[in-house]
């Protein structure tokens, strides 16, 4: 069983230099570049990474033991600083990675944003993350509804099913561009750090459920999360939305 694990997402933007580059766009005026991007979503290569939340954890006896929760941005680093520093904490934890997603979305555009940004990454290849259908990155959104569409239901729904907080209020994922071009980047940090817990909540829920996780170990896995949180109550006051329910 694997000791170490990595809960993680992303927000991002759309690239408006990648897509001039791609579409013969170059020189022309960002707003004409996004009027080309057009409403629909972009395509993963046009993402650009905001930021990379994540939640790292260890096994710890019978329970699992929250070691860091953050989501570092571009507020404070470039895009490719960030991404190096994420596929390098990686390769030194070689975890299991557990995202809700992230084979649709989070992994492919982190694959590609590395090789634009010419960012090496062979932690990425030490176990087998592209392989969809391993728990080697484990994406709760195909596993928990079977890989089919019709079953899937949003992380929202999920957490709020199983009675806990789910998202909070104040942003949502089809906001975050309107909140970077704002200068809300530390806004935007936070909700994914909320994403970040939330995923793992259910995961725990589904390790339960697989019985990889037994009940007292699954209640010492929460109770741990919350004094995580109580404990760094000061610098991450938004993660108090998990202690009010």
């Amino acid at each position: 069983m694997t000791q170490s694990v990595i809960v993680w997402d992303i927000e991002s933007i759309p690239d408006l230099k990648g897509f001039a580059l791609a579409n013969n766009l170059v020189g022309s005026a960002d707003s004409v570049i996004r009027e080309k991007i057009g409403d629909k979503f972009p395509k993963h290569i046009y993402h650009s990474i905001v930021c990379i939340g994540a939640l790292v954890a260890h096994r710890d006896d019978d329970h699992w033991a929250v070691d860091a929760i953050g989501a570092p941005h571009v507020g404070e680093r470039t895009e490719k600083a960030l991404i190096q520093a994420f596929v390098d904490r990686i390769a030194s934890l070689t975890p299991q990675l557990v995202t809700f997603n992230g084979n649709s979305f989070d992994l492919p555009v982190l694959r590609y944003r590395a090789m634009i940004n010419e960012v090496s990454a062979p932690g990425l290849s030490m176990r087998p993350y592209f392989n969809r259908y391993t728990d080697d990155a484990l994406d709760l959104c195909d596993a928990l509804s079977s890989f089919n569409p019709t079953g899937k239901a949003t992380l929202d729904e999920i957490s709020r099913a199983m009675g806990m907080p789910g998202k909070p209020d104040g942003v949502a994922g089809n906001q975050v561009e309107s909140f970077f071009l704002s200068g809300r980047i530390k806004e935007i940090a936070d909700y994914c750090e909320t994403d970040a817990v939330n995923t793992y909540r259910v995961w725990l829920r589904y390790e339960l459920f697989r019985g990889r996780l037994a009940e007292a170990g699954y209640r010492a896995s929460e109770v741990d999360l919350e004094g995580w949180i109580k404990e760094h109550g000061n610098t991450k006051p938004h993660l108090q939305h998990f202690l009010d329910v």
